[in-house]
């Protein structure tokens, strides 16, 4: 009897072993690909550098950043709530609802992409060109509005397709595909000498991007078996879908405007170049980002089917774990580009060594950001989306405030320390009110 005990203590622990090397295996293999996909955007980064005007890819960041913004007003939360509902569904074994959803929810996308086009007409090109110090950036905003729906849904079924675990996939969409077109137009157009059009070759590239990826969606919802994804019974209605969408939708947003309001003062007050240099630093930043964002990938339709099924333990072992990854592997990416940094800006170009105390300050706030592990999907993947919305609504008027305050005084350095500081606000009181309402630690302990 005893010998019997001890081999099914021994036989749990190994399942157990073999559950945690499956998340980090996972979680490697995700990180690996979005590594490529930031190599590839770097690459990218430092031809533009190298070979395009300052200015040219200030305005290329500029609607980089616009189609962030709009583009989460748009998706209204979608790509984040199909997560959710995923994760939900899988816990009452009603998978089959899912195809249902997506539906729903693409016809929603069309429809917020309409209003949105109707707004900018009814705003004008005169009040948008005065707002932003620019006569010419009207005609830029328009074909980024008229290829609204498109870039929405290709953001959006890169989530559907990480929701039905082809998450490789998902991550190729997410950072390679999206940039195969202003790659290789960008090539073309320094060849040919017509640089200017650089953002319509970005822009394109969803139109294809977006049909390949909903054929794509439609030929596996059509393999699935009928015990899957039966028929399209769905009991879940648009109202359902709007009540668990929206408040990720303004979340996404906030998060989106956090990384935001910095690039659109810079342009307001210090022009295209500083929006250039800028942007070079946050995106040495989103090294970090990556990592981060690959365990959330890895655990997020986890974490709503672990709640929901109230498997309490398995859920804080998720949660320490990602904790533990985060910190320990972005550590190391904050000391190498802190102690570096002069060598990899002058690696683009020596005009941009002005950004070396912004990616210093980035660097710095991300690395001690990392300290609170997966708090951004926690709330959202519990069904806790409102108290999310609530607490980056607050960061963004931190945000806004110090961002409005700071670069007209000190520039790149105003915007960086906006940036770190409302970051750091949401992050301790997500932590601090999933901690006294779960009893969870989702930062590192």
């Amino acid at each position: 009897m005893k010998n019997t005990i001890q081999d099914i203590i021994k036989l749990n622990k190994h399942f157990s072993f073999l559950k945690r090397n499956e998340f980090l295996i996972q979680s490697i293999k995700t990180m690996t690909i979005r590594i490529i996909g930031v190599v590839t955007l770097f690459g990218f980064t430092l031809f533009l550098t190298k070979t395009y005007d300052p200015k040219i890819i200030g305005q290329y960041d500029f609607i980089r950043t616009f189609l962030l913004i709009l583009g989460s007003i748009c998706i209204l939360g979608t790509d984040q709530s199909i997560l959710y509902f995923t994760g939900m569904l899988k816990s009452r074994n009603r998978l089959f609802e899912l195809k249902g959803i997506y539906i729903k929810m693409f016809i929603l996308i069309l429809y917020m992409s309409i209003i949105c086009f109707l707004l900018l007409l009814v705003v004008g090109k005169e009040s948008i060109n005065f707002f932003l110090n620019d006569d010419k950036i009207f005609g830029v905003i328009f074909k980024a509005i008229l290829l609204l729906f498109f870039y929405c849904i290709t953001i959006f079924n890169t989530e559907v397709l990480r929701a039905l675990e082809y998450i490789y996939i998902a991550e190729l969409y997410r950072n390679t595909f999206k940039y195969l077109s202003v790659i290789i137009g960008s090539v073309t157009l320094f060849y040919i000498h017509e640089e200017s059009y650089l953002v319509d070759t970005f822009l394109i590239g969803f139109f294809f991007l977006s049909i390949i990826s909903t054929i794509k969606i439609i030929s596996i919802f059509k393999k699935k078996s009928s015990n899957e994804l039966r028929n399209n019974e769905n009991t879940i209605s648009y109202k359902f879908i709007l009540l668990k969408s929206y408040p990720i939708a303004i979340s996404t947003m906030a998060i989106f405007l956090l990384m935001s309001f910095d690039v659109m003062f810079l342009k307001k007050y210090k022009g295209n170049e500083e929006v250039a240099f800028y942007a070079l630093a946050v995106k040495l930043m989103t090294l970090l980002l990556v990592v981060m964002n690959s365990v959330n990938i890895t655990i997020s339709p986890k974490i709503a089917e672990q709640f929901f099924s109230d498997k309490r333990k398995e859920l804080i072992e998720t949660m320490k774990n990602s904790a533990r990854m985060i910190f320990m592997i972005s550590i190391p990416t904050v000391l190498f580009f802190c102690f570096f940094s002069t060598q990899i800006l002058g690696f683009f170009g020596k005009k941009y060594l002005v950004a070396k105390e912004p990616l210093i300050i980035l660097m710095i706030g991300q690395g001690i950001c990392s300290f609170f592990g997966a708090v951004q999907v926690y709330l959202n993947m519990t069904g806790r989306q409102n108290i999310f919305q609530i607490i980056l609504i607050f960061a963004v008027v931190i945000n806004f405030t110090l961002n409005k305050t700071l670069i007209p005084l000190y520039g790149m350095n105003g915007a960086a320390i906006s940036y770190v500081i409302s970051m750091f606000f949401w992050n301790l009181v997500t932590s601090i009110i999933i901690y006294k309402k779960d009893k969870v630690v989702v930062f590192l302990n």
